[in-house]
């Protein structure tokens, strides 16, 4: 028995041992891979490993420290892992071994003693006893112990308290001696850390003396030890000069200060605390310190210490500027140190409060901010922590917050905000004085809110990142909400601040926390007296409330959504408003919130939110009902009119509800007494001001008229404008320009007065009483006054135009209005828009012309028109960005733009309005005709986008009674048809519009309904969408298709106005123009036939000059159109001149081929003699190479070459289509032969020099290259021959740069043959049958192309389908023997093609292809196996079509002979016959055990090569290897391999193997040494994932086999080569060595 165990002992040791030698590399991730496999042998065997660790430390004695310090920190793992079933005598010589380790070198060599140090201490979580035996025979009276001997001591005082606490007395006993001979700064760091710990444990023990092994220990049996050990820190070792010694005794005095006699710790106080006090002038960091003087004040407090008091003063002084000092966050013993300051201060309070405080006051008067801040934060911990202690102080503390309250520093303020929260919650603001407390919170909630928060200075010296504002605001709401005591403070106090405007900012917090407190009183049952005004005399009155509320709630989203604050807190006060107003603000007041909270400051409608709240006022005042009531509120409103200045838009509204209040006031006296001192008092050089002065006026005109206009009248008549003394005296000192700005606030207030006053009782006062004061103010050159005339204009002719006698009554003064505005329009600038002078006065000339009697003159309507087109339409372009500024106010100058082009339209439409007849028409587009054509852009859209808003109006208006002519259609038409090809995308559109439009009004004229649909016009609004960019080719055929619909729906009489029109239209500025109306022109022409000519190479070249001469496209349509006519008639003529042209051909002669692609049958005969031309003469003539010796290039013909061009330029005509489509074998074939025979062809040296010629006066169409060339017609002949699909499937494979590569055109031609086969399988037999014969073809490069192409063909089911099969295999087979290489393995490929292609064919063929595939393999003349390759691939994918008998006679044959290639250097080798091997195995039914032998010689291969760097034979392992699964008998690994290496599927190789393995292991375990043997041949590998997948293998391996087979392996062997490998340059290699050495562990 003892044997048994012995042996695997000793082999545990020796792989251990292994290990260990191997802890000298110096790769840290191998060192920490040789740890874990000492943990994991560790696992298995831990006395015996932590054995074999003693026993090497021991027997090598000069390893290094670091080496041994994996050793030593496996151990300790080991041990604790472990230490529940750790033998006693196992730890003893663990104990002995960790510590002669720790002791060995006396100078202190930290990582490797503390990792000894760490295993004893492991030991001693339960063996303390037996720790401590060993450890305190190194600890001997009056002998200087080790470093780490004390260190050890503090630790197991820390991880076992209660085994250790016991053996204090006597270390301490033996320490103490010590400290005297401690000299050097380390040791005595350690007896400080030491005696720091010990403290802290005996703390903990007495702590939990129940639980402790001996009760009875008291602190008294430690303290004198402990006093006698304080005394030579605190008189010896804390003033040593260096300073981490000084922090490690403080660390350790704070903690023994607890243990110390009292008696001794009262005596040393005085001395102790100044000593600690003066450290903090010598260390920066002082959080030790801070602490360390905490615990000794918190263990003073504690025996009643009567020396305090003495020393209080110097702790105040010295801790104060602890907290003045800013706390980093980024730094958190800053932060910390704050805390335990705050802790002393809070100790101290507790005790001295009246000395604290008396310290602490007078701080905060200090200049000092940080002085100030500091103070405030230690008053907020104090008034938190020391609650009773303060009561008595809460006056004296409030009143000492006077000088705080102040401060206007943020620092200070944030603090202070701080301290009132702090109060708050302990009582203080019920106090007298409390209330300045609350207001100053409330001023702080006023300040402005910051759109972001201010970055943090670098030293971090704030309190926080939030601005002072946020926090008051979140203060006043939580102390409004959880503090229950501060309900009655709060209210009604907070109401006071509500109506000042100054509070505005604060208005949202203040008015959610008043409803908050305003429910709780009602909850509480106090809703009739809610506002005790007979107790509160400063309260705002009700009217005051009302009114603010209101007015802040016109701007919603204001001041953080103040208007749904103010709405929800005027519905809680309404009972004390109004008790009449109950029911109505319940309903109406929640609807406006909800109204609020539906929007968004973006798209909430302000006019309409202004009617909203204008009628909820409405609605109050008549609920009311009380005009006494009413009166005192208009009087209020007029009251806070001042404190809105600045204000302008909530005063605005506010002049809004004292005209609604007027209005609803029965006392006309006070109306007056009102509306006049509104005029004394307004602000009238303020824009709103003015206006709101306006709309007041025009709405308390609604219910009284009389007394506005009276009042009104008064104003004009009084000496304000005379600048005398009078009634309105106190205007007598205002300036010109204060008086142009008054008369401007008069003339609105009548132009309100009129839009607002009932209509019945304003019309008869227009004349007489409105427009006769404003009349006398037209001489003006003041901005402002004009702008208010026109509007006010505006608004009277808005009056009439609303009212309901309109019809009846006559403006007798319309067209010296309208006269006046064209004059304000002409003195408007034309270089800018600036003002919006233009806009207003013609809206305001569009009310005047609408339907007002009477109508205008013919003269002054021309001068209207033209003025205002010449004022918008010249304008410059970008009227966003003038000359005079670019910047802020762009924005609002392109809204101007757009409103003043917007009102140019409604003017327009009006004055069309009085004449919708084709005469009105023509008359308007008399006066936009000229800027329609205008070259200047910006006037030519503007222009357009004008016509088309009219024509669009006339449409819509038009009402036809009788069928008459549309007499200028044609003209028209001709105007926009050629601005669809405008060179603005604005102006096409709009001019499709115009089309449009005219071709409906035709219509109409014709008698068809206005509501009828023509589906040919309808088709033009589809061509706005090609119209977006400016596509020369879309708008070519946009305009061809217009001009189809206008040539089938112009009637015949307009068709010559129409072309004469369309012909002016050449000489277009726009050039787009211009050949939009050539194409018209051509498009309508074709219907009338063509013009012939008589000498055809005379007009030949005149057509090329032409063309040369004037490059636009209605000169290239006519040209082409002849050349096409000339042809028809003389074809042969024709091609002979054209093809006579120098090559390149020039684009002018491109065209004029292309132009011959127009009628299919004369298309065809070109063709025919075209390509006669290109087989006639041989496609190249060797040249000799002089300057490269005895080389020689090929040179091609120059007849092919042109007629290929040529070929090119016709078949790139879309009318060539059927022409192509009858030619399509010849085409095909001849130019497939012609690529095959420019492939590294080059042009003669005189086209050389030509083409480059060429290309650097004007980029040529196409390269002229001969391949190049040859390929391009190609690709047109498919795309003509409706083979657009061949050619995109062929592009998007990248097969046409293929085929112009010498190294890839077979690849080229493959893809292309594969295109055909499923994009036009009908054309093959032909293709076929022209291309048998060039197999036998002298040209090496043609039987490639062929060979390519049929191979191809057999890949694609097309062949059988077209009975082509046998005749394109029989010349597949034939070519096995040809001379060159690449025909014979495209031959090969074509062969294996055939599995996919037609199946069903292979097993009747199946002994003739095996043979092909065999001799493959075995061809001699094959130096890179490539042959070999393509026979490997080809029949893998034969295989599974395959007869069996077939099959069968040559599997192992054929297996053995692909085997070698597992482990290429060739990728492609390894993963063909990888893929093979894997095909193989469906056949190894019947011959299963010789072939299982196979799959079990290439499995560890596979497996391996799963890590191979190449990602296709990855995949390629993963196949074969889903393959294999089935035939090897074990369903677990077969289900792993079809689960885990899915092609998709990502593979963990580790976690994958390790089962793997498992399953191996389960199912053959006597496979385990063969298994092993392969992979330590992959040792040696190349690849170094392989290399380090291989030992991972035999780890896993080891890891799952049973006992019972473990004798099989030869172990020696085995950790001879893993040693080996252990040296292996790669540490990733390594790594896994190690780990499979600490399995190894399982088999020995």
């Amino acid at each position: 028995m003892m044997e048994s165990r012995i042996k695997p002992c000793l082999s545990c040791s020796g792989l251990a041992t292994t290990l260990m030698d191997a802890t000298t590399d110096k790769d840290p991730l191998v060192q920490e891979q040789i740890y874990n496999a000492l943990c994991y042998l560790g696992e298995s065997e831990p006395e015996e490993i932590l054995h074999s660790c003693d026993e090497y430390l021991r027997q090598h004695d000069k390893l290094a420290y670091p080496h041994r310090v994996i050793i030593l920190k496996a151990m300790e793992t080991v041990v604790k892992n472990n230490i529940a079933s750790l033998d006693k005598s196992t730890a003893k010589v663990v104990i002995f071994l960790a510590s002669n380790e720790m002791t060995k070198s006396k100078e202190v060599i930290r990582e490797w003693q503390q990792a000894a140090s760490s295993v004893l201490v492991a030991v001693g979580q339960r063996f303390i006893n037996k720790v401590m035996e060993e450890v305190l025979t190194k600890f001997q009276p009056g002998i200087l112990p080790h470093y780490f001997i004390v260190q050890t001591f503090a630790n197991l005082s820390v991880s076992n308290v209660f085994g250790m606490v016991p053996f204090l007395n006597s270390i301490l006993g033996t320490m103490l001696p010590m400290l005297g001979m401690a000299k050097q700064d380390h040791m005595k760091s350690v007896f400080c850390y030491a005696l720091q710990h010990f403290s802290e444990s005996i703390q903990e023990y007495l702590a939990n003396l129940d639980k402790a092994p001996d009760p009875t220990v008291r602190k008294d049996t430690f303290s004198n030890e402990i006093f006698s050990a304080y005394e030579v820190l605190f008189n010896s070792w804390l003033q040593h000069r260096e300073a981490k010694l000084r922090l490690a005794v403080v660390e350790a005095v704070g903690p023994m200060s607890y243990l110390m006699p009292s008696e001794k710790l009262e005596e040393q106080l005085p001395k102790l605390i100044p000593g600690i006090l003066a450290l903090y002038k010598k260390h920066a960091e002082a959080f030790y310190i801070s602490k360390s003087l905490c615990q000794i004040l918190e263990a003073s407090v504690n025996i009643g210490s009567r020396s305090l008091d003495v020393q209080l003063d110097a702790l105040l002084g010295t801790l104060h500027p602890q907290i003045c000092a800013p706390a980093d966050p980024s730094v958190p013993l800053t932060v910390k140190n704050h805390t335990e300051v705050l802790r002393c201060f809070t100790v101290l309070a507790c005790s001295f409060p009246d000395r604290v405080l008396a310290f602490l006051l007078p701080k905060l008067e200090s200049s000092n901010e940080r002085t100030r801040v500091g103070t405030l934060l230690i008053m907020r911990q104090i008034i938190n922590s020391a609650p009773s202690q303060m009561e008595i102080k809460k006056p004296f503390i409030l009143s000492s917050m006077k000088l705080p309250l102040q401060d206007s520093n943020d620092k200070v303020k944030r603090a202070v905000v701080q301290v009132i929260s702090a109060m708050a919650h302990h009582g203080y603001l019920e106090q007298p004085g409390g209330e300045a407390m609350m207001e100053y919170l409330v001023r702080q909630c006023a300040l402005p809110s910051e759109a972001q928060p201010k970055k943090q200075t670098p030293d971090a010296d704030d309190l926080t990142s939030d601005s002072v504002q946020s926090i008051s605001v979140n203060t006043l709401f939580l102390l409004s909400t959880t503090v229950d005591r501060m309900n009655n403070v709060l209210w009604p106090y907070l109401l006071e601040f509500v109506t000042p405007i100054q509070f505005t900012n604060a208005l949202t917090p203040l008015c959610k926390s008043l409803m908050y407190l305003a429910m709780k009183k009602q909850e509480e049952g106090e809703n009739a007296s809610l506002i005790r005004y007979d107790l509160n005399g400063n309260l705002p009155s009700p009217y005051a409330l009302t009114t603010r509320l209101l007015v802040v709630s016109s701007q919603p989203y204001a001041g953080d959504c103040r208007g749904t604050a103010a709405l929800r807190l005027l519905s809680v006060l309404q009972y004390s408003v109004h008790p009449a107003l109950e029911q109505l603000w319940s309903k109406r007041v929640p609807s406006l919130v909800e109204h609020i909270e539906e929007n968004t400051e973006k798209c909430l409608c302000q006019k309409e939110w202004e009617e909203k709240l204008l009628l909820f006022l409405q609605e109050t005042l008549a609920a009311v009902s009380d005009n006494t009531w009413i009166c005192h509120f208009v009087t209020e409103m007029c009251r806070q009119l001042n404190s809105y200045n600045g204000f302008p838009l909530e005063k605005n509204f506010l002049y809004k509800c004292i005209g609604t209040t007027l209005g609803a006031c029965t006392s006309k006296d006070l109306v007056q007494k009102q509306l006049q001192e509104l005029l004394e008092t307004a602000r009238y050089h303020e824009e709103a001001e003015r206006e709101g002065l306006a709309s007041c006026f025009g709405i308390c005109a609604i219910n009284h008229l009389e007394e506005t206009l009276a009042k009104l009248e008064d104003f004009v008549r009084s000496d304000v404008f005379k600048k005398s003394v009078g009634l309105f005296s106190i205007f007598k000192d205002r300036s010109d320009n204060e008086v142009e700005k008054i008369k401007s606030t008069l003339i609105l207030c009548y132009g309100f007065v009129a839009v607002h006053a009932p209509k019945e009782l304003v019309l008869s006062r227009i004349e007489a009483d409105i427009l006769k004061n404003i009349f006398q103010y037209f001489n003006t050159k003041d901005l402002t006054l004009k702008l208010c005339l026109i509007r006010s204009i505006c608004m009277i002719s808005q009056a009439i135009y609303n009212g309901g006698k309109c019809g009846d009554f006559v403006f007798s003064r319309k067209a010296e209005l309208v006269a006046q505005m064209v004059e304000f329009i002409k003195a408007e600038p034309l270089d800018a828009m600036r003002t919006p002078v233009r806009q207003r006065a013609m809206v305001t000339c569009t009310y005047l012309v609408s339907v007002l009697e009477p109508h205008l003159s013919d003269p002054d309507r021309t001068e209207l028109i033209d003025t205002c087109l010449a004022s918008v339409l010249a304008l410059p372009p970008d009227p966003g960005q003038e000359r005079d500024g670019i910047g802020s106010d762009a924005p609002h100058k392109e809204i101007l733009y757009g409103d003043t082009l917007s009102a140019l339209k409604d003017l327009l439409k009006s004055l069309l309005q009085r004449n919708l007849t084709p005469h009105g028409l023509q008359d308007m587009f008399a006066h936009l005709g000229p800027w329609i054509k205008s070259n200047k852009e910006q006037e030519r859209q503007r222009a357009v986008e004008v016509s088309a808003a009219l024509l669009d109006f006339y449409l819509g208006k038009l009402n036809v009674s009788t069928v008459i002519p549309f007499y200028n259609l044609g003209v028209l038409i001709a105007l926009f048809s050629p601005r669809c090809s405008d060179s603005l995308a604005s102006v096409r559109q709009h001019a499709v519009d115009c089309v449009y439009c005219l071709l409906y009004i035709q219509l109409c004229y014709e008698g068809f309904a206005r509501d009828h649909t023509d589906e040919m016009v309808e088709g033009l609004k589809a061509l706005k969408k090609g119209l977006e960019e400016p596509d020369f080719t879309v708008l070519f055929h946009t305009c061809h298709n217009i001009a189809m619909v206008v040539g089938k729906r112009v009637p015949p009489d307009q068709l010559m106005s129409l072309l004469l029109a369309m012909f002016e239209g050449l000489a277009d500025p726009d050039k787009n123009c211009s050949r939009a109306a050539t194409v018209m022109i051509n498009s309508l022409l074709k219907e009338r036939g063509s013009v012939l000519q008589e000498k055809v190479p005379d007009i030949m070249s005149i057509i090329h000059s032409k063309l040369q001469e004037v490059d636009e496209e209605h000169v290239r349509k006519a040209a082409q159109q002849t050349v096409y006519i000339l042809a028809s008639q003389h074809k042969s003529v024709v091609v002979s001149s054209l093809l006579g042209s120098a090559l390149p051909f020039d684009s002018h002669t491109c065209a004029m081929w292309r132009s011959l692609a127009a009628e299919p049958t004369l298309t065809s005969q070109i063709l025919e003699q075209l390509l006669e031309k290109v087989n006639r003469d041989v496609p190249y003539k060797e040249s000799k190479c002089f300057l490269l010796g005895s080389g020689s290039e090929r040179i091609a013909t120059p007849l092919p070459l042109a007629a290929t061009c040529a070929l090119y330029e016709i078949m790139s005509a879309p009318e060539s289509g059927a022409a192509v489509l009858g030619l399509y074998a010849p085409l095909f074939v001849t130019l497939l032969l012609r690529v095959s025979c420019t492939v590294g062809v080059q042009l003669p040296k005189s086209l050389q020099s030509r083409e480059r010629r060429s290309s650097s006066l004007s980029p040529a169409p196409r390269s002229l290259h001969p391949c190049s060339c040859a390929v391009e017609t190609l690709k047109v002949m498919l795309a003509r021959g409706g083979s657009e699909a061949v050619t995109r499937a062929v592009g998007s494979a990248g097969g046409w740069d293929l085929m112009a590569s010498p190294e890839r055109h077979h690849d080229g031609i493959a893809v292309l043959a594969g295109a055909m086969a499923r994009h036009a399988g009908p054309r093959l037999p032909l293709i076929v049958k022209n291309l048998v014969p060039t197999l036998s073809s002298v040209f090496d490069s043609q039987r490639i192309t062929t060979t390519a192409f049929f191979a191809e063909l057999l890949n694609s089911n097309v062949v059988n389908d077209l009975m082509l099969l046998e005749t394109v295999m029989d010349n597949m087979t034939g070519r096995q023997k040809d001379p060159c290489m690449l025909v014979r393995m495209l031959a090969l490929r074509g062969l294996g093609n055939i599995s996919s292609g037609s199946p069903e064919k292979v097993r009747k063929h199946g002994a003739k292809l095996l043979a092909s595939m065999v001799n493959g393999m075995d061809d001699k003349d094959d130096p890179h196996n490539l042959v070999a390759l393509e026979a490997m691939s080809s029949l893998s994918k034969l295989l599974d079509h395959l007869e069996e008998r077939d099959i069968q006679s040559m599997l192992l044959h054929i297996a053995i002979r692909i085997r070698p290639f597992f482990d290429s250097e060739q990728p492609g080798l390894r993963q063909s016959s990888i893929v093979l091997f894997g095909n193989l195995t469906k056949f190894s039914e019947d011959d299963c055990e010789a072939f299982f032998e196979q799959i079990l010689n290439g499995l560890v291969t596979l497996l391996l090569h799963l890590q191979d760097p190449k990602p296709e034979v990855v995949k390629a392992c993963k196949f074969a290897l889903r393959m294999c699964g089935p035939n090897m008998g074990c369903e677990g690994l077969c289900d792993m391999f079809l689960n885990h290496l899915r092609e998709d599927r990502s593979l963990h190789y580790g976690e994958f193997m390790n089962n793997v393995c498992k399953h191996l292991m389960q199912s053959y375990p006597e496979m385990l040494n063969r298994l092993i043997l392969t992979n330590l041949f992959y040792f040696k590998s190349n690849w170094v994932d392989i290399r380090a997948a291989a030992p991972m293998f035999i780890g896993f391996l080891v890891l799952h086999v049973d006992e019972d087979h473990c004798q099989q392996v030869d172990l020696d062997q085995l950790i001879s080569a893993l040693n080996l490998l252990l040296k292996d340059p790669v540490p990733a290699v390594r790594m896994k060595v190690a780990e499979t050495l600490g399995r190894l562990v399982r088999i020995l």
